[in-house]
């Protein structure tokens, strides 16, 4: 049988005290970048695991789950944690939640602090992040969670991270709704897009985008306009777009809750949607069935994610292999998108 690595092995293989490797291993304390790596790094290649964490995570003698979001506010993020409660409620368990506001270092605070909670999985609801520096932080502080038997899965694509992950169909649900734009006649677009370091982003603005090129249309760089993921994002993106000169017959927000915003500035400039300019969003959020006129949009289950994303991390099997799961969109057209005829 083979010998049981010990935390003195890994203390010894990474040149630093047993104490040193402790905190590391326990992320209880702050430990020198350096260092930690080394203690990581000897860990990871001598595949040791802190039984006693191990086993009271595996055991589940913890009833918490850590769900972390970007805004907990903004409707998207508030279906897929209603998904994930109701998940928990089913299993007995309860669920810590912190929200981000999308910053990247308290992304990576949070996972942190639920570490040290010991809770029994971490849920990581937001999207990545193209940021290899973010990447590697966050790995630095899931790995030993990971190793003493915790769980995470992940909401959308996180680049880097080896974990599980429910990911919705962004960019082929983006590439559906430009082809369903052209078909009604569209051919001038704009786009209200979110912050360029976001997966989310860049996954929906790429299949818009290549869907235009395959259609002969070039989207302008000067009409892809960038603001917060939020309504007064959408707000003032659209009013940037409306001062340098609005050219498109249908304007495209990455996100419903950006063009809930987007829509009020286009009234608030004498503007009428559909009959001056179109506009589409994405994720069908419950309120953009009720608008005037009701939103075209990209319909995500958002519940439906929650539920997939607690379910991954609770399976029972203890595979180090990370599975990944997709979520197709439906193109939904609704009043605010009318045909270019319609509107000439």
């Amino acid at each position: 049988m083979q010998q049981q690595v010990t935390l003195d092995d890994v203390a010894q293989a990474a040149g630093v005290s047993l104490a040193t490797a402790s905190r590391v291993l326990n992320g209880t304390t702050q430990v020198r970048a350096e260092l930690r790596d080394r203690v990581l790094a000897a860990a990871a290649e001598l595949a040791y695991i802190p039984n006693a964490h191990a086993q009271a995570l595996a055991g589940a003698s913890s009833r918490a789950v850590g769900l972390i979001c970007h805004d907990v506010s903004d409707p998207y993020f508030a279906g897929i944690a209603r998904g994930v409660m109701r998940a928990a409620t089913e299993h007995n368990l309860q669920v810590i939640l912190g929200s981000t506001l999308r910053d990247p270092a308290q992304e990576i605070a949070y996972v942190s602090m639920m570490r040290g909670q010991r809770v029994r999985a971490i849920l990581l609801i937001g999207s990545g992040f193209e940021d290899r520096d973010w990447q590697e932080a966050m790995r630095r502080e899931l790995v030993p969670y990971l190793t003493a038997g915790g769980r995470v899965a992940a909401i959308s694509r996180h680049p880097g991270l080896r974990v599980d992950s429910v990911n919705p169909e962004n960019r082929a649900g983006a590439a559906a709704l430009a082809q369903a734009l052209v078909a009604l006649g569209h051919r001038d677009f704009a786009v209200l897009s979110g912050p360029a370091a976001l997966t989310t982003v860049v996954d929906r603005l790429a299949g818009f985008q290549d869907t235009l090129t395959r259609s002969g249309i070039v989207l302008d760089p000067d009409q892809i306009v960038e603001g917060s993921f939020t309504r007064d994002g959408g707000y003032e993106a659209a009013t940037r777009l409306l001062q340098a000169g609005l050219r498109a017959t249908c304007v495209f927000a990455l996100t419903d809750i950006m063009a809930v915003g987007a829509l009020a500035a286009f009234r608030d400039h004498g503007l009428t949607v559909p009959g001056d300019v179109s506009l589409a969003g994405f994720d069908d959020i419950p309120i953009v069935g009720d608008l005037t006129p009701p939103l075209t949009t990209v319909a995500i289950p958002l519940e439906e994610l929650g539920r997939r994303a607690m379910t991954m991390a609770l399976r029972p099997d203890k595979s180090t292999r990370s599975r990944i799961e997709r979520v197709a969109g439906t193109v939904v057209l609704r009043a605010s998108t009318a045909s270019r005829s319609a509107r000439s």
